[in-house]
């Protein structure tokens, strides 16, 4: 799959309470289920490992908290990878993280989604990339979104968040003109407060300017993870 970087979220649950997780690559998609499913499908929010960024992550919370488990948490994951796979035959640039039962993208100025200073509107290479992300939810009905802006430290934080803001709904929006159901988004922002890289430095505050995306099993899905993988 290419530069996607695929990782299982090991749970060990005692007395009914998670006591710690891990994160490893490479795992298929029939033991990111039975792992998962170790777990009875519980929530893990926070960061998940080294890679995935510093300080809270929670387009990552939102993937593992959305977890089915087991068997059909298998049949997800099979169908999560071959959507992974699409999003990064069609868009190169962007980072793209199998975890669980589900997928984060993210854009930066460097990987297919970006904006003026200061602005938010969609144009350019950023429509074409985006373009692109609608044929292929259209592709696979079953999934649905979170969208996340982000920005880095510069100006004032509240300033910030509402940039922030404006262009997470830009992106939502931009995508639903495509035809993609409203229904399958959940939008937030979080302006400069969750970090990827170091915000002292030009290279940081470029991978903070991003937005990200989770991509989790709708409910349909998962019944229908569940009804073909009874027995």
């Amino acid at each position: 799959m290419g530069n996607i970087v695929r990782k299982s979220i090991y749970v060990f649950m005692c007395m009914a309470l998670i006591t710690g997780c891990s994160a490893t690559r490479n795992a298929n998609k029939k033991q990111k289920g039975a792992v998962i499913g170790a777990a009875g499908g519980a929530v893990i929010g926070g960061v998940i490992g080294n890679n995935v960024g510093k300080g809270n992550n929670t387009a990552l919370g939102a993937i593992i908290g959305a977890v089915v488990g087991g068997v059909a948490g298998g049949y997800i994951g099979d169908r999560m990878d071959r959507q992974a796979e699409r999003i990064e035959e069609e868009i190169p640039g962007a980072e793209v993280t199998r975890v669980g039962e589900g997928i984060n993208v993210t854009f930066t100025e460097d990987a297919g989604v970006y904006f003026d200073t200061n602005k938010s509107s969609v144009k350019g290479t950023s429509a074409t990339t985006l373009d692109k992300l609608a044929g292929i939810f259209k592709e696979y009905p079953k999934s649905n979104i979170l969208v996340e802006g982000h920005t880095d430290s510069a100006g004032p934080e509240d300033y910030n968040m509402n940039l922030s803001k404006q262009r997470a709904v830009s992106v939502t929006n931009y995508l639903t003109a495509r035809g993609i159901s409203p229904t399958r988004f959940t939008t937030k922002w979080y302006g400069e407060v969750q970090p990827k890289g170091d915000n002292s430095t030009t290279e940081g505050k470029a991978q903070n300017r991003r937005v990200e995306l989770a991509i989790v099993a709708s409910e349909e899905l998962k019944e229908e993870a569940k009804e073909n993988t009874k027995g």
